[in-house]
C-alpha cells in the first residue's frame, strides 16, 4: 500500500535537527550512518530530503501500529549517491487529527 497523501509529506526538521545531526545524542548515529554510507551530511540535506519526498509518493508502506497518537508507517527504499548505495528505513505517522504523514525517522540500515 502507498503512504496515505504520501504528496503532503511533511518532513518537518527531522533531517537537520536528527539525522543529520552530529551533536544530537541519539541523531548522531544516524548522522554517521548517513555520512560514510552515502556522503549525506548537514550541509547536502537536500539530497536526503528530495528523496524522502519521492519515496513517500512512490514507495509501499506497511503499518507498524495504530494507537491513539495515529497510524505509523514504515517503508524501506534504496537510495545511491555518487558516494555510495544503501536501503533507507523511513518511519512516518498520520496523526488522528491530521490527513499527512509526517516523518518520525530515517537512517540507512543493513541490506
Amino acid at each position: 500500500m502507498k503512504l496515505p497523501n504520501g504528496h503532503l509529506a511533511d518532513l518537518g526538521n527531522k533531517i537537520e535537527e536528527y539525522s543529520l545531526n552530529i551533536t544530537h545524542e541519539k541523531g548522531k548515529n544516524k548522522a554517521i550512518l548517513f555520512a560514510s554510507k552515502l556522503g549525506i551530511t548537514a550541509e547536502n540535506a537536500e539530497l536526503l530530503k528530495q528523496a524522502l519526498k519521492q519515496a513517500a509518493i512512490d514507495e509501499d508502506v506497511i503499518i507498524q501500529k495504530t494507537n491513539e497518537y495515529g497510524t505509523h508507517y514504515n517503508m524501506k527504499f534504496r537510495l545511491q549517491t555518487e558516494v555510495g548505495e544503501s536501503p533507507i528505513l523511513a518511519a512516518w505517522i498520520v496523526r488522528s487529527s491530521e490527513n499527512f504523514p509526517r516523518l518520525t525517522t530515517c537512517y540507512p540500515v543493513k541490506k
